[in-house]
């Protein structure tokens, strides 16, 4: 499928909002980093258009002390897809995590 023509407006909006987003789920991984926001407190958030999209991986990673091996180590064991979003998570999957860093 071929991608849409957008105008040069269009592509600038798009361009502008998808930034927006990025920062957004930065800032979310920021605080997560410095303790400002528990873990557990974001996977509850999985309707928030923010925290919603963030991958699973990249959240665990941005908690002190985990890497990408400890972080990949961590979903193996809970059989959790690298790619998964938080919003993708399914309720087990959730609990297990949740009951992990509470």
């Amino acid at each position: 499928m071929a991608l849409p023509q957008l105008s040069e407006e269009a592509r600038k909006q798009a361009l502008a909002k998808a930034a927006e987003a990025r920062s957004a789920r930065a800032e979310l991984r920021r605080k997560v980093k410095n303790g400002d926001l528990h873990i557990a407190a974001v996977l509850k958030m999985k309707d928030d258009p923010v925290a919603s999209k963030i991958k699973v991986s990249a959240l665990l990673e941005s908690l002190p002390g985990y890497g990408k091996a400890k972080v990949g180590a961590l979903l193996e064991e809970l059989k959790i897809d690298p790619s998964r979003r938080v919003k993708g998570l399914g309720e087990v999957q959730r609990a297990a995590l949740i009951e992990r860093f509470s």
